[in-house]
């Protein structure tokens, strides 16, 4: 249930879906309360205004990637744990696997176990059936790293987990029947900072190895490199849109599994 309501929220929570309940609000009172209406409009215009401009987004990304930036030397571990969202399903009309915008923890796995820093990979991720169905994140990460050259005897799969607290969860049992303690954690640096603190909680010795960063140093030095690039960041993007988003979703995430006791 927990999963099903999750996806509900992009209605309430997050700038598109909310954008739109309020013009939907405004089309019902268009003709009875024309004020209201027009109050709705207005909020959902500065809303998308507001949460699609570079300044916004980029600073709001900025607050959760740069929390655990990359270890200048990564120290050895028993394990790299790589969380799903990775991929995408070798469903029709796809030839095969393909990685998606957060691929880059499959490749920085594969690059930290040539690296030595781990004598395995463990995977996890499910896939939600009516999200696309196909094969599982897990089994999906696993064809890629093998058609890279990773072996098949360095990688441990765990498919069934379709959120992070699950991830951690089901990772966890694998740990504990390995006699595992220390692991290096891969992630999107966006979800860096709420993967941890739910890892830590189930008692697991992390050192977060984050990639997938979406905001830069430059990317911030462009808001500010000139007037007109300062004023070319606060017109709508809808790059800037997803970001922000993004964001979002991860600050109501550790907002909603606190609540829930996971953290």
């Amino acid at each position: 249930m927990f999963l099903y309501l999750s996806k509900l929220l992009p209605l309430f929570f997050y700038p598109l879906g909310l954008a739109c309940l309020c013009l939907l609000v405004a089309f019902f009172m268009l003709w009875k309360r024309p004020r209201t209406a027009a109050l709705a409009i207005a909020f959902a215009l500065m809303l998308l205004l507001l949460t699609s401009n570079g300044w916004v987004s980029r600073l709001l990304v900025q607050s959760l990637e740069w929390q655990h930036l990359p270890l200048t030397e990564i120290p050895t571990a028993e394990a790299i744990v790589v969380l799903g969202g990775a991929t995408k399903s070798a469903l029709p009309p796809r030839p095969s696997v393909d990685l998606n915008e957060a691929g880059d923890r499959v490749i920085y796995a594969a690059q930290l176990y040539r690296q030595k820093k781990a004598p395995i990979i463990i995977l996890s991720g499910g896939r939600i059936e009516w999200k696309g169905g196909g094969s599982s994140e897990s089994a999906d990460m696993a064809s890629i790293l093998t058609a890279i050259g990773i072996p098949k005897e360095a990688i441990v799969q765990e498919p069934d987990s379709l959120n992070t607290y699950q991830n951690a969860v089901n990772v966890n049992k694998i740990l504990k029947s390995r006699g595992i303690r220390r692991v290096l954690l891969v992630t999107s640096a966006i979800h860096m900072p709420r993967s941890l603190l739910i890892f830590q909680h189930q008692g697991i010795d992390v050192i977060p190895t984050p990639t997938d960063f979406l905001v830069s140093r430059s990317d911030l030095q462009e808001l500010t490199s000139t007037p007109k690039a300062a004023l070319l960041n606060v017109l709508p993007d809808v790059d800037n849109l997803h970001m922000f988003t993004s964001a979002l979703k991860e600050y109501v995430g550790i907002l909603a599994y606190r609540l829930r006791g996971w953290l």
